[in-house]
């Protein structure tokens, strides 16, 4: 970054798509560690997994009705990630180790729920943010809670300012548009892969392409796979390996919207390309959504980005006045943030 200037920096960036291990807990957390060297050997700075690739994606939920599921998101629930934890602290060093800008998807165990949760790690091992997936999709709804606002922003990390949404959240406008108004240089997007066939792969396609070009940034995606052998694991009587299959699209792709190098559609291994972040300002002279091509005194987004805990304990701070003008005993309504006012 220069000190008079726009950020004029080369970062190496690797979306990340290979299989998970589905029949030994900590077998896909060692296939994380050992991805991150291998990216750390070949100078990757910043790095994408798939969507809850830690401990796994939970496929079984897309093929088998609710009253069979019981048993396996229980199994989900006991390997899930705790934040902090053991695996936390094991992507914490392995960050630091390698000084490596990390954005990870996992199932989040908190209390008596699972969350689809994305980790990022700054390259000193720090969590810089911890964000839930606001609305789980369709038959995610059976396994995960829902999310709040307060992860819908981007953060600053060693290699410029980051960004990150799971999967359908990239149909949501306004969830896009909050990390676009939040100045995210870099958007980590995060999908499952081997699901729905070769639609999935049109439809990632055309979301981060998209956004790519309306938010003037790169975009890392990373989508799973599943091998055969999982496939018939997973659903042991053939009839659904169709939908167990395709839809993978692991891309890096540039702020005018095409991509840096051929996305990875087939098998497993690491996707890498040069980022040149000039191109983020170099985009946004011509279309910048937030800025000089914004109409705020006409449409703006209002984003509540307060925690929304279970338990709020009304006694710890006084009564206020809500933006509605009635009396509220939320706390500090400060946090309310508009992104974009109207002129003058």
């Amino acid at each position: 970054m220069e000190h008079d200037g726009f950020d004029r920096r080369i970062i190496r960036a690797a979306g990340v798509q290979i299989a998970p291990v589905l029949d030994r807990p900590g077998g896909t957390l060692e296939r994380v560690v050992n991805a991150i060297a291998e990216g750390a050997g070949k100078g990757v700075q910043f790095m994408v997994f798939p969507e809850t690739f830690l401990p796994y994606y939970p496929y079984f939920s897309f093929i088998d009705p609710p009253y069979r599921m019981g048993a396996k998101h229980l199994e989900l629930y006991d390997q899930a990630v705790v934040v902090p934890g053991p695996v936390t602290q094991a992507l914490s060093a392995a960050a630091r180790r390698h000084a490596m800008v990390l954005v990870v998807g996992v199932n989040e165990r908190d209390g008596g729920s699972l969350y689809n949760s994305q980790l990022v790690f700054d390259a000193d091992g720090t969590l810089a943010l911890k964000r839930r997936k606001i609305t789980p999709t369709y038959h995610e709804r059976m396994v995960w809670g829902q999310g709040d606002g307060s992860g819908l922003r981007a953060v600053d990390t060693a290699v410029g300012r980051v960004g990150a949404l799971a999967c359908w959240e990239h149909y949501n406008p306004l969830a896009r548009y909050a990390l676009m108004a939040d100045g995210e240089q870099i958007h980590a997007s995060q999908f499952p892969g081997s699901l729905v066939g070769p639609i999935f792969h049109d439809q990632i396609e055309a979301a981060i392409r998209h956004h790519a070009a309306e938010s003037a940034c790169f975009v890392v995606n990373a989508t799973g796979w599943l091998t055969d052998e999982q496939r018939a694991a997973i659903d042991p009587t053939g009839t659904h390996h169709k939908v167990l299959a395709g839809g993978c699209n692991t891309a890096i792709v540039s702020p005018e919207g095409q991509h840096v190098v051929p996305p990875m559609t087939d098998g497993e291994g690491l996707l890498i390309a040069d980022c040149d972040l000039s191109l983020v300002m170099k985009r946004k002279r011509m279309m910048d959504s937030v800025g000089h091509y914004a109409r705020p005194e006409l449409l703006r987004l209002h984003l509540d980005n307060r925690p929304a805990p279970a338990l709020h304990r009304a006694s710890s701070h006084p009564i206020t006045e809500n933006y509605d003008g009635q009396a509220d005993d939320r706390r500090d309504d400060c946090a309310v943030a508009v992104l974009r006012h109207p002129a003058g």
